[in-house]
Parts: C-alpha cells; sequence; structure tokens
C-alpha cells in the first residue's frame, strides 16, 4: 500500500508546474505610442494574451489606464499628445483622400512619437533599463520606424502590432511582395478582381507609395532616428529594420484582399473581439433586452464623438433616428445632444463588441474605422457607414462592395439620404444575410487570433529572433529586389552580342566589297 500522502502529491505537482511556468516566462517589453485609443484596443489585447499566458509584460503607452483594461501586465503610462476634439472636428470640417494628407499626416505622427520618445518619464525608464533586460519588443506601428531603435537599445529582436491589413511601408520592412497587378492599396479600397482601369489606378498609386511617400517618410524618420539614437552609440536605421522578426496584423485573408506573405507575417484579425462576450452593464443589459423591435448601435470610434458633428448633421441624424421604431444607443459624449426622444439613450461609452455580440442588434451606424468593421463582421451585424479620414473610406468601399451595407460621404449627407440609406439596410435581408454568412467564414479558423500570438511570439523568442523566416528581400535593395541589375548585365550582353554580330557583319560586308573591287580591277 503506497504511503504518499495526496496533500503532498498535489503540492509537489503544484511547484512542479509553477516552475516550469517560471522557466519559460519571458520578459516582454510593450511600447505603444500611439496617439489613438482605437489603436491601442488592438495593441493592448496581443499584450493581455501574453500576460495571460504567464509571461512578464510591462506596457508603455499613451493612454491613460482609466481608458483601457489590460489584465496581469505592468502599466507605465507616458502622458504623450492624443488626437483631440481639435484634431476630430479639423478631419469633419476638411474631408479629403488620405494621399492629400499624408505628408501633413506623417509630420503630425512623427512629432507626437517623438514627444513621446523626449518625456522625461521614457527618458528616465530608457536610463535604468538597458541590453538583456527583455527577450523581446512588441512596438505598436504607426509610422514611427525611428522608433525601431528601442530593439537596438535593449539587444533583442522587435515584433510590431499593426491595426489594419499591411501597408508600403511594412512590407518593404520585412520584404513583402507588392503585387499592384493584383492586391489593390489599403487606401484605393477596390475589390478583387480589379478592371483595367482600377489596375492603372492602382499601379500609379503603388508607384507613390513605395517610391514618392517613401522617400517622404524616410527623411524624416532618418532625422528623428538620428536624433533619438546616436550614431556613435547605435547602429544605422538601415541595420535596425533588418531586426523585425516578426509583424501582427489585425486582418485575416478572407476579409480580402487575397496576397502573398512572407512567413514573417502572421493575421491575427479580430484579436480585439471576445472569444465570449463580457456581461453587459445592468443598466444596457435592460435596455436591450427590452426592446421589442431591436437595437440600432451608433458610434463614430474613438477619435470622434457624436459632439464632434455639426449642429446641422447631429441635428439630420437625430431627426432620421428618432423616428425609427427601434431604441437607438449612441456613443455620443456627455454635451451637445441635438434633442431628446423616448428611444434615444446617449452615453460617452458603450462596450462595443459586447453590445454588438447581442442578438436584438439590428444595425450598426459607424464610422468604419477596421476595428469596428472587423467586429461588426465578426458578430453578422450590418453596417451603415459616414466614413472621415485615413483607410475608413476604403473599409466601408469593401462593406458596400461586399453587400454588408452602404456608405454615406458627410460633406454631401442629406436627412433623405440618411433615412432611405438606413431603411434600405434594416429592411432588406440581404444585407443581413450576407454578413452573417461571411460571420461564418471569419470564424472558421484552425487557431484563433490569441492562439497565433501566443505561438510566434514565443517561436520568435525561443529562436531568438527567428532569422531563418526572414525574406532574403531584407537585404536586398529595391533595384536588386525588382531585378533591374540583372536586366541592366542581360541587356549589356544583347548589346555587346548585337553589337558584335553588327561589326562582323559590317567587317564582311566591307571585305566582300574589297574583293568585288579587285576583281572589278583586274578584269580591266
Amino acid at each position: 500500500m503506497s504511503t504518499t500522502n495526496p496533500r503532498y502529491a498535489l503540492l509537489f505537482i503544484t511547484f512542479v508546474a509553477l516552475a516550469f511556468t517560471s522557466c519559460h516566462a519571458s520578459r516582454i517589453l510593450c511600447v505603444f505610442p500611439s496617439p489613438s485609443l482605437s489603436h491601442l484596443l488592438i495593441h493592448a489585447s496581443i499584450a493581455e494574451t501574453l500576460a495571460l499566458d504567464g509571461h512578464n509584460v510591462t506596457v508603455i503607452a499613451t493612454v491613460p489606464p482609466s481608458k483601457i483594461k489590460i489584465r496581469q501586465v505592468n502599466y507605465i503610462h507616458i502622458e504623450g499628445p492624443m488626437f483631440n476634439d481639435a484634431f476630430a472636428k479639423e478631419m469633419l470640417n476638411k474631408p479629403a483622400h488620405v494621399y492629400q494628407k499624408f505628408g501633413s499626416t506623417v509630420n503630425h505622427v512623427l512629432n507626437m512619437a517623438n514627444a513621446t520618445m523626449n518625456n522625461p518619464k521614457m527618458l528616465e525608464f530608457l536610463q535604468t533599463h538597458k541590453a538583456g533586460d527583455y527577450d523581446t519588443l512588441i512596438l505598436g506601428y504607426f509610422m514611427n520606424d525611428f522608433m525601431l531603435g528601442l530593439g537596438a537599445h535593449f539587444q533583442c529582436p522587435v515584433i510590431l502590432s499593426f491595426m489594419v491589413q499591411p501597408i508600403f511601408s511594412i512590407n518593404t520592412m520585412i520584404g513583402n511582395p507588392a503585387e499592384s497587378s493584383y492586391v489593390p492599396s489599403l487606401f484605393m479600397g477596390f475589390k478583387q478582381p480589379m478592371d483595367f482601369w482600377q489596375r492603372v489606378k492602382n499601379f500609379v498609386a503603388n508607384a507613390f507609395e513605395y517610391h514618392f511617400f517613401a522617400a517622404l517618410m524616410g527623411r524624416r524618420e532618418q532625422e528623428m532616428y538620428g536624433y533619438n539614437f546616436p550614431a556613435d552609440r547605435y547602429p544605422p536605421l538601415e541595420e535596425v529594420y533588418k531586426n523585425v522578426s516578426l509583424v501582427l496584423t489585425n486582418h485575416h485573408f478572407s476579409q480580402g484582399p487575397i496576397r502573398p506573405n512572407v512567413p514573417a507575417l502572421i493575421e491575427i484579425g479580430g484579436i480585439q473581439i471576445k472569444e465570449k462576450p463580457d456581461p453587459l452593464p445592468k443598466e444596457i443589459a435592460d435596455i436591450m433586452d427590452s426592446a421589442e423591435n431591436g437595437v440600432i448601435y451608433f458610434s463614430l470610434g474613438t477619435n470622434v464623438q457624436g459632439s464632434n458633428l455639426s449642429p446641422e448633421k447631429a441635428k439630420m441624424i437625430f431627426n432620421v433616428l428618432s423616428q425609427l421604431p427601434y431604441t437607438v444607443l449612441m456613443k455620443w459624449g456627455d454635451k451637445a445632444f441635438p434633442g431628446q426622444a423616448k428611444n434615444i439613450i446617449y452615453k460617452s461609452w458603450l462596450p462595443q463588441d459586447d453590445i454588438l455580440a447581442h442578438p436584438k442588434v439590428k444595425l450598426f451606424i459607424t464610422h468604419g474605422g477596421q476595428g469596428s468593421v472587423v467586429e461588426s463582421q465578426y458578430h453578422g451585424v450590418p453596417m451603415v457607414g459616414i466614413p472621415f479620414f485615413g483607410d475608413q473610406h476604403s473599409n466601408m468601399a469593401n462593406v458596400r462592395s461586399s453587400g454588408f451595407g452602404l456608405s454615406l460621404k458627410y460633406a454631401t449627407l442629406t436627412e433623405e439620404e440618411l433615412r432611405s440609406t438606413v431603411l434600405e439596410v434594416l429592411n432588406n435581408p440581404k444585407y443581413r444575410e450576407n454578413v452573417q454568412t461571411f460571420s461564418k467564414l471569419y470564424r472558421d479558423r484552425p487557431m484563433t487570433p490569441r492562439q497565433l500570438v501566443r505561438y510566434w511570439v514565443d517561436y520568435v523568442i525561443r529562436h531568438n529572433g527567428a532569422k531563418h523566416m526572414q525574406s532574403p528581400a531584407v537585404h536586398m535593395t529595391w533595384w536588386q529586389i525588382q531585378s533591374l541589375d540583372v536586366i541592366g548585365f542581360l541587356l549589356v550582353i544583347i548589346l555587346a552580342v548585337v553589337g558584335v554580330f553588327v561589326g562582323l557583319c559590317k567587317f564582311l560586308c566591307c571585305k566582300g566589297k574589297k574583293k568585288s573591287v579587285n576583281l572589278k580591277k583586274k578584269n580591266k
């Protein structure tokens, strides 16, 4: 008969399990300097996933901890600049294509990132933490390439977290092919397959992005990098780019476009969506459960509140929604209400993912940000979009072409147009059927986004940066990637052969003429 005490056996197993976990727990530093809360929601989901998996995770972010919940991390708040009401009003009052504002946007974002890097709290952190303190760095990417120098500071591999499908700067960084003939630019909003004129526009757009915009960004990035990471202590930015081991992108191929990706790019589309929704606050749950005809959810994202809209546009929206037989939940703000109605409930904040998961939601009126679109697609809720800036226009163009909803232009919006569009999406079952069919497709994956994050981050750490899965294109110039040097070499050979052939022909012709002349002279 065994004399082993079950209590001691349990303690032994627990001790072994804890010892195993502690041996395999990594020290991960997450730096999320983005001035937008919507970006941080994506990055925070990655950090929390790793923390709950047992890693020691430190997060440095510009968003106050009161506005974001990340469990089991060491959260350091840097009081960096954020998008504010002035930014929102500028975007609303001066709508423009992303290309028209690209230069000013890059300067704006880079200046904000630089302010975060030079915050006294950040500088103190860098002075007290050095090489060897962290096993990997996860950087929230938003045109802040110069901050890749943090990987050189801590001498650890770098992983990027990005909010949407990869753009030209990320593709260049990891050697992802552009394939402009059939892969639409994020900012064009074309759906595959593209027709001839769309391919022409896409080719021109890619040329601008990969050359003109890249050069514009590159000059500013070099300035910022040289200022923050002096050449006497850090490698050049060109070398730092090669330290990017992995890019985690909030995108999934089922959304389109279909494109080739290098192994270093992992799609984790929907990482911010809870696999099991949290219980709604009692007040919101009671409102939604008692909504006889269902609920319309209205939100313009984290950077624009309803109160930022012009009074005329706000009144239009109120007039339309107040006359519908639905309960309307509006993430509006705490001021500038356009009116009061029994069916409309204004809130300054609402748990969007949990609300969209509720079966009584009939329609989502959205700004078309990628996070909002993805959550609506995941939960099978049709959309009416009012995009303002950035990728929102192309996101809603994709929603419209996929049959998941319709889109409106804020600048020319009329009350009648809004009413007819909202009623069309509410009353025509095809929009709900289309998005619910896609929801099943979007959810059907061998691994969840969180499982992918756990595996691939661990993989990079286990293999010291996983250089073996880095594309050779990372170490090549753009003309080598396009084989221009090879083409030039072959052209020189072809021209040389042709030159020799032409020269030989001329020589033989001349020789033949001389013989003919000599024969004529002899005959005379």
